[in-house]
């Protein structure tokens, strides 16, 4: 008796008498509709904790097991709004189509309950891989993949449970520091520390960048102004309220710039033209990041572009040969020479 006991299937009125709770709240929370319904933050916790417990999404994929596979994969990306992620998402669209797989897209704006609700989800379509595009905590997102016997991958920022694409951060930035001090000289006759804005310090893409920004500043022999890493966020707001809050600090900034992406430099530019702060001397910039219309701005600002192509390559050979553990694969960013018409 205990045997069969132990090898029955949890379904949602398990679930529900467990969390002492209805069928309907149990199934409105593992679909992600829980906030609808009104359902308490405190109920729907406990709801998935127990689903976790009881390895529910285990059996959800059980059933699958026994027809044919889905075909489907899902991929999950913080935001559609600059032309890295959406780059991510056409490309990832095209690649899955042309290896007879359906994909799914969900945006998760940086907020890790809506990447694990997205998660829940698509496990529950049954997808066969799940791709976590600068998740906030792909670990999370691997351990429910892991107990619904899903394979995962994570693009963009690092985990340390499923394999990892992501650019090379620090060598890319080192070099893009270097030609911004190069640029810098050019101008102004001599090399100058420069300032760097954006991002958050605790990702790892940022921290990377900001030890390469570190280690090309000494390897010039510039003396590098720790007050002037302003890891403040990727929103422009944030970027822009940061250099305000400089320069009413310090009076004069530097002349020269890294900017961490897209996003921050439309906050850089709007503070720049707003301000008057340099008046009709512009300042050096360089941006990890590509954009064809900030590109335009003028020869002043040095871009890079992270080599999505080659990071999604590494994502379907991972797919189709199987897992790599814990591999992390780091993929040269593309300077400006080397960019394609």
């Amino acid at each position: 008796m205990s045997q069969e006991k132990s090898a029955k299937k949890t379904t949602i009125y398990d679930l529900a008498e467990l969390a002492g709770t209805s069928a309907s709240a149990v199934s409105a929370v593992l679909n992600g509709t829980w906030k609808k319904r009104r359902i308490s933050a405190k109920l729907a916790e406990r709801i998935t904790t127990l689903a976790d417990e009881q390895g529910y999404a285990v059996n959800m994929q059980a059933s699958l097991l026994r027809r044919e596979k889905s075909k489907i994969i899902g991929m999950i990306v913080p935001k559609y709004d600059n032309r890295y992620f959406g780059s991510i998402v056409e490309t990832f669209e095209t690649m899955a189509r042309e290896r007879g797989l359906f994909p799914i897209i969900t945006c998760t704006r940086r907020d890790p309950e809506l990447e694990v609700e997205a998660a829940r989800t698509m496990l529950s379509y049954q997808v066969e891989w799940l791709v976590s595009t600068g998740a906030t905590d792909p670990d999370r997102i691997s351990d429910l993949c892991a107990a619904a016997n899903v394979g995962s991958l994570n693009l963009d920022l690092p985990g340390t449970k499923a394999p990892s694409i992501i650019s090379d951060n620090f060598t890319g930035a080192r070099e893009l520091t270097r030609r911004i001090m190069l640029n810098s000289r050019a101008r102004m006759g001599e090399a100058r520390p420069l300032l760097f804005i954006g991002g958050r310090a605790s990702d790892h893409n940022t921290s990377e960048r900001i030890r390469g920004f570190r280690a090309a500043h000494a390897d010039i022999g510039v003396l590098l102004d720790e007050s002037h890493i302003l890891a403040s966020g990727y929103a422009p707001e944030k970027a822009e309220a940061s250099l305000a809050s400089l320069a009413r600090t310090e009076g004069s900034l530097p002349n020269g710039m890294f900017v961490n992406s897209t996003i921050s430099l439309e906050g850089v530019m709007r503070w720049i033209k707003r301000s008057g702060h340099y008046g009709e001397h512009s300042p050096v910039i360089g941006c990890f990041d590509w954009d064809p219309f900030a590109a335009l701005l003028g020869d002043d600002i040095e871009m890079v572009r992270q080599d999505v192509p080659s990071m999604l390559d590494a994502v379907f050979l991972i797919i189709q040969n199987g897992a790599a553990d814990r591999t992390l694969i780091e993929i040269p960013p593309i300077f400006r020479e080397n960019f394609s018409p």
